[in-house]
């Protein structure tokens, strides 16, 4: 008897742990990826040259991982520049050392060195992307992250039958990291791109570009999704696909109410998913990208191209050219914009912050100051609030976790100290234009709107800008000088597009909002490389929540050495 109780005793424990292991989600997967950065001879355009690559591809390998998952990417840095990676657009929650970007959050990874970025995926789903985040190296070091939802959600759209990522990016025929030391002892922009591309390669439109062509085959009937990633350093980029509509489902991994359009508008930074049907006759369809510039300024205005083919059509079928918007259409770019709506679904909410604690408002300005040994005796550097950020030689987390003093000041501006007719006639003067490493600390969990003012100082211009380790709202954009009082009124607090990287329009301005629940050193700049690297970038200092859970993680044992 004893015996036969034993038994139904173990059968029963059987059959408990196996319905409760059934009944609990699994665990979050562990996702690993090796990064070696090596050079590689590359030919594009009649030129090879060497580049920064990631294991040898250009552009490097998607990182793919579900919601939910942890990542641990070891990079070894194998070429002879100093190297940090961004995930971008990842949150990285209490967790700034696997940010990545140099002197922001970590000090770069030597050569001959290795630093494994560690890092939760929670919350989020969609595409990202991951850049090299010191000097112009984010050139050839960059590649797609995809993150799938949790297993068993679906798509807020139709399943599609295929992916494909789209990497729009630019070319230089010689070394760009010369290129920009050249500029900068000018004390002038570098030299423009030589070339636009999409997955690295520029097109038939170009010479030697035969073989440099990216195709993508379809079938008739069919729906595809395709991640749209603008890995351009100094341009905004139209995108369109010729016969074909796309329909706009995501932006930045946030899930948008989709709309239809011919052709869409990328920032450098973005990202961008859309839907698009094979309904037209099969043929060969060009995928187009050129720039988008509504400002008086240089730009390599020159088209890329890749191949849209219908299975079974053949390779000697001309391929028809897409209408993509004028390079200087700015009434396309404002009503583009106006067209993004966040989902705002029970799934997907829109939690606008109603209630506002910091009000801020930046102007964004370009200016000029003395250099005897340049070109014109001066040197073109940007601004926010009249003040150039200048790096720290120390990462400034690891200033702000262990109470380094010296490095970082916390008093920039919530204003600027000089106000004027922002965007009125042309003006030349520096306004006393200071440099320094100062930085805005926010209260933990506090709401922050933050306006960003376009400014005529030497020219208006559109500013694509980048906020580490947060997603925000944008809940108003307009053309001439905010009103507090006029344009606020007119805020969309209901579903307002939720994004990490927004553009501020030529001549314009652009308001967000934020709340501050993630602690630590966040890097804000415009994503145009030229513009970062004459000093248009802060930081957000924000502080620890009141328990441990809410306060920055210890950094790990292998952070790269200063």
């Amino acid at each position: 008897m004893a015996g036969l109780m034993s038994f139904f005793f173990t059968c029963f424990t059987v059959f408990f742990l196996l319905v409760g292991f059934s009944s609990f989600p699994a665990e979050a997967a562990i996702k690993r990826y090796q990064f070696d950065i090596q050079m590689k001879n590359v030919s594009r355009l009649c030129h090879a040259k060497p580049i920064v690559t990631v294991n040898g591809r250009f552009p490097g390998p998607t990182v793919y991982v579900r919601e939910g998952d942890r990542v641990l990417i070891n990079v070894t840095n194998h070429v002879q520049y100093n190297l940090s990676i961004h995930w971008h657009g990842l949150k990285q929650y209490r967790n700034g050392w696997a940010d990545g970007p140099a002197y922001i959050t970590q000090c770069p990874i030597k050569s001959g060195r290795s630093y494994t970025y560690d890092f939760n995926v929670t919350g989020q789903r969609g595409t990202l992307w991951w850049h090299a985040h010191i000097l112009w190296l984010r050139a050839t070091v960059y590649g797609a992250i995809v993150i799938m939802p949790k297993p068993g959600t679906p798509f807020p759209f139709p399943q599609p039958a295929r992916e494909f990522e789209i990497l729009l990016g630019e070319w230089w025929n010689n070394d760009v990291e010369l290129v920009e030391k050249q500029g900068s002892r000018m004390g002038l922009p570098p030299n423009m791109s030589d070339a636009h591309t999409i997955n690295g390669k520029p097109g038939p439109l170009f010479p030697c570009s035969e073989k440099h062509t990216y195709a993508m085959e379809v079938e008739e009937g069919k729906t595809y999704l395709l991640r749209i990633i603008n890995a351009a350093l100094n341009d905004e980029l139209f995108f369109g696909i010729a016969g074909h509509n796309l329909t706009v489902v995501e932006v930045d991994a946030v899930y948008t109410k989709p709309f239809t359009t011919q052709a869409i508008l990328i920032a450098p930074g973005q990202t961008t998913n859309v839907l698009v049907q094979a309904n037209q006759p099969p043929a060969r369809y060009f995928i187009s990208t050129r720039p988008f510039m509504d400002a008086p300024i240089p730009v390599d205005n020159k088209t890329a191209t890749a191949i849209f083919q219908y299975k079974g059509i053949p390779n000697t079928a001309l391929p028809l050219l897409p209408h993509l918007p004028s390079p200087n259409d700015s009434t396309f770019a404002l009503n583009y914009n106006r067209k993004l709506r966040s989902l705002n679904s029970p799934l997907y909410p829109a939690n606008v912050p109603l209630h506002v604690d910091r009000n801020l408002f930046y102007t964004i300005g370009l200016g000029k100051n003395t250099c005897p040994t340049c070109v014109n005796g001066t040197r073109i550097l940007a601004s926010l609030n009249n003040v150039s950020f200048v790096m720290p030689e120390i990462a400034l987390l690891q200033a702000h976790y262990y109470g380094v003093k010296g490095v970082f000041r916390s008093d920039f501006p919530d204003r600027p100290t000089t106000s004027f007719n922002y965007t009125g006639a042309p003006l030349t003067a520096n306004l006393g234009t200071s440099t320094g490493t100062r930085v805005s600390r926010i209260g933990f969990n506090s709401t922050v709107e933050l306006v960003l003012q376009d400014t005529n100082l030497l020219t208006v211009e559109s500013h694509p800008f980048h906020l580490h380790g947060y997603n925000f709202f944008v809940v108003g954009s307009g053309i001439g000088n905010f009103d507090a009082a006029r344009d606020g009124a007119k805020y969309n607090l209901v579903d307002p597009i939720e994004r990490n990287t927004v553009g501020v329009p030529t001549g314009g301005w652009t308001a967000i909002r934020f709340r501050a629940d993630n602690p630590g050193v966040w890097f804000m700049h415009c994503h145009l490389e030229l513009h970062t690297g004459w000093g248009l970038k802060t930081a957000f200092v924000v502080e620890d929540g009141p328990t441990p859970d809410q306060s920055v993680l210890p950094p790990p044992k292998d952070l790269p050495p200063c």
